[in-house]
C-alpha cells in the first residue's frame, strides 16, 4: 500500500520533544521512541505522529505530521481527530495543510 502524511501546523514555540510530551499526554499514551530520532506517538488506529521544528532562528509553527502505512485518507482521518483533541485538550489551534 501507498501510505500517506497529513500535516497540521501549530503556533506555539515548543520544542520537539515538549511538543510530542504534550501530544502524548493528550493522547494518554507513551512517547515510541524517546530519544531517538524516530521519537512519535502512536494513534488509537495505528497511525504515527511526529513533530517537525523550525530550524534556528526560525519562529514558530511547528509541524506535526500524521503518518499512516494504509493510506492519506487514513492519515488525514486520524489528522482531523488529533486536531480536534489537541483543541479540546490543550487549546491548540492546529491548521490542516491538506
Amino acid at each position: 500500500m501507498a501510505g500517506g502524511v497529513a500535516t497540521l501546523v501549530v503556533d506555539v514555540a515548543l520544542s520537539r520533544i515538549d511538543a510530542l510530551a504534550v501530544i502524548a499526554l493528550a493522547m494518554d499514551v507513551p512517547v515510541t521512541g524517546a530519544g531517538t530520532m524516530d521519537a512519535h506517538v502512536r494513534l488509537p488506529g495505528g497511525e504515527r505522529a511526529y513533530v517537525e521544528i523550525p530550524r534556528f532562528g526560525d519562529p514558530p509553527p511547528l509541524a506535526i505530521d500524521v503518518v499512516s502505512d494504509e493510506s492519506e485518507e487514513a492519515a488525514r482521518t486520524a489528522a482531523l481527530e488529533l486536531r480536534m483533541l489537541l483543541s479540546n485538550t490543550v487549546g491548540w489551534e492546529p491548521r490542516l495543510t491538506f
